[in-house]
């Protein structure tokens, strides 16, 4: 039988929620201005807006809005990329 290898694979350890933390409902309420700085960091109860858990940890600037979402830059390599994240997923780099 042929393995699943899903959106949330090999996400165990990545993606899972330490010391039964509660994420407060301020985090989804968070604004943020363009330009302004922001580190990604998947929160695993919220599954809508989610990056790709290859992208945890990254830090981005944002360039835009898209709904409720944001529209992040980062570098992958050499190269840049946008992603579309819900601000529940997102932390600003102090």
């Amino acid at each position: 039988m042929k393995r699943s290898r899903g959106f949330r694979s090999k996400t165990r350890k990545k993606l899972r929620i330490k010391r039964r933390e509660v994420f407060p409902i301020t985090r989804a309420l968070q604004e943020f201005e363009i330009g302004e700085k922001v580190c990604i960091d998947i929160d695993p109860s919220f599954h809508k807006g989610m990056p790709h858990p290859r992208f945890q940890g990254y830090t981005g600037e944002i360039e835009g809005k898209q709904g409720n979402a944001y529209k992040v830059g980062i570098r992958d390599g050499g190269k840049h990329k946008v992603l579309i994240v819900l601000p529940e997923h997102l932390k600003r780099v102090v």
